[in-house]
């Protein structure tokens, strides 16, 4: 069987949405969606195996998360393109994931073209950020007051699991991580964010849209 020109794995908890984006590329001639994924984890493992050209990549997933599954892919294969396809365009995800070592960032809300675009841009070693991404991005890096900016990235790396409600304990598990490692980080993340419980990383995110 011949090798198609653009390989990709689609890795999205929405078994809809992966439907969604297999069918929009299916329409093109010179890409082919090999596998598909709906965790972290089963992304890393797939990619490790497949090792194909591009992986398109939700952020909030079950598991270690979108963010820390970049990480790990883009370690352990260097030559493979990620590209994040989330809801989340403010700041400071899309910094966070292209630090992580995606190639590209495009908003859900983005053209389907958008997604074809991006694809062969980043196989041909080029980066895509879509224009409604871009447009938070300038203007979040106006405002210098923005508290998620001063967390480290496993910080908010903490800090995004236990605002879909992960406990220290859960979030030590999917991240691998010990509990007490889990505890310091969440005191600095408290700290840095004058906050004081987990219900109040909660609301905090909810407030600045970083969850529904």
């Amino acid at each position: 069987m011949t090798k198609p020109d653009i390989s990709v794995v689609i890795a999205d908890d929405h078994e809809i949405v992966r439907a969604g984006f297999k069918q929009l590329l299916s329409t093109t001639t010179d890409i082919k969606v090999l596998a598909e994924a709906c965790s972290g984890e089963e992304a890393i493992s797939l990619c490790v195996q497949i090792q194909p050209d591009v992986i398109i990549m939700d952020i909030n997933m079950p598991g270690i998360g979108g963010i820390e599954a970049i990480r790990r892919i883009a370690t352990r294969l260097p030559g493979s393109c990620i590209i994040a396809l989330t809801v989340h365009e403010s700041e400071p995800f899309p910094s966070r994931v292209l630090e992580a070592g995606a190639k590209a960032y495009l908003s859900k809300r983005c053209a389907p073209q958008e997604l074809v675009q991006a694809v062969r841009e980043t196989f041909s070693g080029g980066s895509y950020i879509s224009e409604q991404v871009r447009a938070e991005m300038a203007k979040t890096h106006l405002d210098h007051n923005n508290p998620l900016g001063t967390l480290t990235n496993r910080e908010f790396q903490v800090f995004n699991l236990m605002a879909q409600g992960k406990t220290a304990i859960e979030v030590g598990d999917a991240m691998h991580l010990n509990h007490k490692t889990i505890h310091s980080h969440r005191a600095k993340i408290l700290k840095k964010l004058a906050l004081e419980t987990n219900l109040n990383i909660v609301e905090f995110a909810r407030q600045h849209g970083l969850i529904d």
